[in-house]
């Protein structure tokens, strides 16, 4: 029990000093474990009307984290407490009574994609109905509406710094970009109508027509703002092809990606679609998921030379399946057709996915919280048909909650928590390191007097080192021409040397996810 006692902070400090200080391991998925911990589930429900849920989104801030936003087809938008605790023997309508904040009917149509901005105090909502609306989260007011596209919006996504700037991708092919600061005077500050707009972003070159005669799909079903604030990435639903456009020059894209980039024919590329697009916290990595039942990670330095990573081992037979990336980019969690939840660690791709099991039906939706680690949100559409094709309900529950951190963590570090220890010298390297050390003279004018102190105080005759330098009168009249007379005017090359052009450099010289790739534009891209 000895071993076990507090130190004292003097002993601590000694530890750390001769020991190094010992850093708190991040926790990191455990490949040995197949069991998550489910935290609890709920059912959406509307007073008996209970349509599938289509999108999720946990807040952002950490104070608010535990909160998780749900949209519906039946165009609801619920939000639910996932600290809440959820008993066994409680139904899981039970459960939703008990975890619902607040819900609504934002749209009248199907919300496909929903998403928190300005920390937290607004909500956005992406509907079949063509429109973009802004929320007051507290109030459940309606603030603001996108209008302009002539398609299902599929999916949104706001700048990384300022949320003020939205970028959307929707089924009419176009992906429009938003300024919540900029509003019609004629429609009274309400409807919004958008700065930018790319159409036919990912309409395929051949016009591919289906055997009905109808246009092939030209649907974009993700986008994403990048992390260097001026580059967006898109995918549609027509390839696996995912472009990466520059904000201040939208007329092609800068470069793209696919699953197979050294293969000379366009076939293999473009036979199955993106279902969705993911990026990690610091936006080093993308991951999407296909229709051809793999996802991709792609790095977003390197995106023009394929993926990096593939991961396979789920079932996506629909674009309502997604996947995400963690905010760590340690793992990613993928829903299925085959309602199974799927996490594989990233930098073990070739190793069989852990799967969550809980769900009846197809799953969906899903979300990582940024905040409380390994804290994920999957949905499905728990639907069951009989021999007499009625559709009842095989499980009320719809959404659950996991907990990874409790119970499939390892102490093993995540790829990038790694960090590099620097310990100090051991007891005998001091002293050695002293003993070896020659008596250094300090020079004392604090108070205008020359006085020289050697470290060593017990010295008889202490050692005077004279000064050897040239005295500052003679060097300005040796050297007269030697400083150059710097220009304070504000000139482009004055700008550029000085400190805050380093910190806060001119867009014209940021560096983007263009400057990282080939000028010349990719072959088969044309100028709309």
């Amino acid at each position: 029990m000895d071993a076990f006692k507090h130190q004292s902070f003097f002993q601590d400090i000694k530890s750390r000093e001769v020991h190094g200080y010992r850093v708190k391991r991040r926790p990191y998925i455990s490949h040995e474990l197949s069991n998550f911990n489910q935290i609890g589930a709920v059912a959406v429900d509307h007073n008996g009307f209970t349509p599938p849920p289509m999108a999720l989104s946990f807040c952002k801030t950490s104070k608010n984290s535990h909160i998780v936003a749900v949209t519906d087809e039946g165009g609801y938008l619920s939000l639910f407490n996932t600290r809440v605790q959820f008993p066994s023997s409680s139904t899981h309508l039970q459960n939703a009574e008990k975890a619902k904040v607040s819900e609504w009917v934002a749209h009248d149509n199907a919300i496909f994609d929903v998403c928190w901005i300005k920390e937290d105090t607004n909500i956005l909502t992406a509907s079949g109905d063509q429109s973009i609306k802004v929320w007051d989260a507290q109030g459940n007011q309606c603030v603001r509406a996108l209008m302009g596209h002539t398609g299902s919006v599929k999916s949104i996504c706001p700048h990384p710094t300022n949320h003020d700037i939205i970028v959307s991708g929707s089924r009419d092919g176009s992906f429009a970009l938003w300024d919540l600061r900029c509003s019609d005077s004629s429609s009274e500050n309400f409807c919004i109508p958008s700065i930018a707009t790319v159409h036919e972003a990912h309409i395929s070159p051949c016009q591919r027509r289906t055997r009905r005669g109808k246009a092939s799909s030209v649907s974009i079903t993700s986008i994403l703002y990048l992390k260097d604030e001026l580059s967006i990435a898109s995918a549609g639903a027509v390839d696996s092809v995912i472009k990466f456009w520059d904000t201040r020059n939208l007329k092609c894209p800068v470069v793209q990606a696919c699953p197979h980039p050294d293969v000379s024919t366009q076939k293999v590329q473009r036979y199955h679609g993106v279902s969705s697009l993911s990026q990690d916290l610091n936006g080093a990595f993308i991951s999407a998921s296909c229709m051809d039942s793999r996802i991709y990670l792609y790095n977003v330095l390197q995106a023009e030379k394929g993926p990096v990573k593939t991961f396979k081992g789920c079932k996506i037979e629909s674009f309502f399946v997604k996947a995400a990336i963690s905010p760590d980019a340690a793992h990613i969690l993928s829903g299925s057709s085959d309602g199974n939840g799927y996490v594989w660690q990233v930098n073990k791709p070739l190793e069989d996915p852990i799967m969550l099991k809980g769900h009846d039906g197809e799953v969906t939706a899903l979300d990582w919280c940024t905040s409380e680690t390994g804290k994920v949100a999957t949905s499905s559409d728990d639907f069951t048909e009989d021999v007499n094709n009625v559709f009842f309900l095989s499980n009320l529950c719809q959404v659950r909650f996991w907990n990874i951190h409790n119970s499939c963590y390892s102490n093993t570090r995540s790829p990038s928590s790694i960090r590099r220890r620097v310990t100090a010298l051991s007891c005998m390297q001091r002293r050695k390191l002293f003993s070896d050390e020659k008596p250094a003279s300090i020079k004392n004018v604090s108070a205008g007097i020359d006085s020289n102190l050697t470290c060593h105080q017990d010295l008889p005759d202490p050692i005077t080192v004279p000064e050897m330098s040239t005295p500052i009168s003679k060097k300005r009249k040796a050297l007269p021409s030697v400083e150059p007379q710097e220009n304070f005017e504000k000139t482009p090359e004055a700008a550029k040397r000085s400190p805050s052009s380093v910190l806060n450099p001119p867009s014209s010289l940021r560096k983007t996810i263009r400057d990282y790739f080939l000028v010349t534009p990719p072959s088969g891209l044309h100028s709309k």
